[in-house]
């Protein structure tokens, strides 16, 4: 016990001049001091001595963090420097942290904590270290890749070292699905944020030469005059132009941009988990949150997969109905078209008597959309969206699938009396 009494006391010392420095500022009173110190002493005798556990260290991590959280408000007030001190007390809560993942190196959840608080305080330096020791200790764990993967792409914007994390991971946890699915979200995510980063700039637009009609009028009281660009002052820019075109159109051609490598970790997933219909619904899902260019290739790249590797699976069913909706608003004029198609394929599959449970699967993913329509009113006027939708279809010649919309919103609004009259007015 007196090794353990000894090596608190080190630790203790080491700190002496911090809080000399806190009382020198007027930061913390004599007695504020003597409270701190005490505290410490308390922790630093429990994790010296026999039998401590992961949970010491966190509580003594988030005490110190609590105490520098109080430290820079003070600081702050009375108008002091608090770099330094921010500094610091930093050091000071690595340092616990470390000691802590040194000793309890399999413990996960205290891994999990000093990531977090590096990721909080933008601790990026600190925080590769902390991940290049975590996987290297707990590779098989398949949230600590996706975890690094995030933070890589959402933090440092670096693709590449996401990619490898991703790519990493799989070489050790090849059976995950979720890791799978998690790196074809993160290829997602990057043509997303590209797609976005484009419109912003305005480099999808076509660039059109610019009409002048006042020209044209004879009664405009101006001249217009033809515009002067820096292309006509500088004539050495129009060749630098050309060169960012044929640039900008070479990258809307690469792969990472048109969805070829979400294709990729999709053929390989379904090469690793032998075709299986309900994870290709899993990549189906996932896929159709995102709103980009290629989503249309991808969903229907899956769609053909399934139907060449499972044509009577209830995933692909399920997958065909959706596709008619996906990017569709519960509020636009298209969806009673899309919604059309998707009972259509419903009642293909069900006159096709293929398995019982194809009709709870399609209508679970249209009765979302039924319940959204039925409690949206009309612009204008009273009563629910069916009956806007209803009309249409019926102007269409599509009373079989109005009668199934207005069943549908029976069993999702109750009996209600204009959808029932909708409902004997369609026969």
């Amino acid at each position: 016990m007196a090794g353990a009494s000894d090596k608190a006391r080190f630790y203790l010392e080491q700190s002496v001049p911090e809080l000399r420095d806190l009382e020198r500022r007027k930061l913390f009173t004599r007695e504020e001091i003597t409270a701190i110190t005490r505290k410490r002493s308390d922790f630093e005798h429990i994790l010296c001595a026999r039998g401590s556990t992961p949970a010491d260290y966190a509580r003594y991590a988030t005490y110190e963090s609590n105490l520098l959280s109080l430290t820079k408000k003070r600081a702050l007030r009375l108008g002091a420097k608090g770099r330094s001190i921010a500094h610091t007390g930093q050091r000071r809560i690595f340092f616990i942290l470390d000691r802590g993942t040194r000793k309890f190196h399999g413990d996960v959840g205290l891994w999990m904590q000093y990531i977090e608080y590096c990721q909080h305080n933008k601790a990026h330096k600190k925080l590769l270290e902390v991940f290049t020791k975590c996987l290297r200790l707990h590779p098989m764990k398949s949230g600590l890749w996706i975890h690094a993967a995030r933070w890589a792409l959402e933090s440092q914007a670096d693709m590449s070292s996401a990619r490898s994390y991703m790519q990493r991971g799989l070489r050790f946890c090849q059976n995950d699905l979720n890791l799978w699915v998690q790196y074809a979200k993160l290829e997602m995510v990057y043509i997303a944020k590209i797609g976005a980063r484009h419109k912003i700039l305005g480099l999808n637009d076509v660039r059109e030469e610019k009409k002048v009609d006042e020209a044209d009028d004879p009664n405009a009281d101006t001249i217009a005059l033809p515009d002067v660009t820096a292309e006509d002052v500088n004539p050495k820019l129009q060749d630098l132009n050309a060169v960012d075109e044929t640039a900008l159109q070479n990258l809307a051609s690469t792969p990472a941009l048109t969805g070829a490598i979400p294709l990729a970790i999709f053929d390989a997933a379904m090469k690793q988990f032998e075709n299986d219909p309900t994870i290709a619904e899993t990549f189906f899902e996932a896929i159709a949150e995102f709103d980009v260019a290629c989503r249309p290739k991808l969903l229907q790249h899956i769609i053909d997969h399934m139907s060449h590797n499972s044509p009577t699976s209830v995933a692909l069913v399920s997958c065909e109905a959706k596709l008619s909706l996906v990017g569709i608003e519960p509020t636009s004029a298209d969806l009673p078209l899309a919604l059309g198609q998707a009972l259509q394929i419903l009642k293909a599959a069900i006159s096709d008597e293929l398995d019982e449970d194809v009709a709870k699967v399609v209508y679970a993913s249209i009765k979302n959309y039924v319940k959204v329509l039925a409690e949206t009113p009309q612009k204008g006027r009273g009563g629910s969206g069916i009956a806007k939708l209803v009309a249409k279809l019926r102007s269409n010649g599509r009373n079989s699938q109005a009668r199934a919309l207005l069943e549908e919103a029976l069993k999702v609004q109750g009996d209600k009396e204009e959808l029932q009259q909708l409902l004997a007015v369609v026969g």
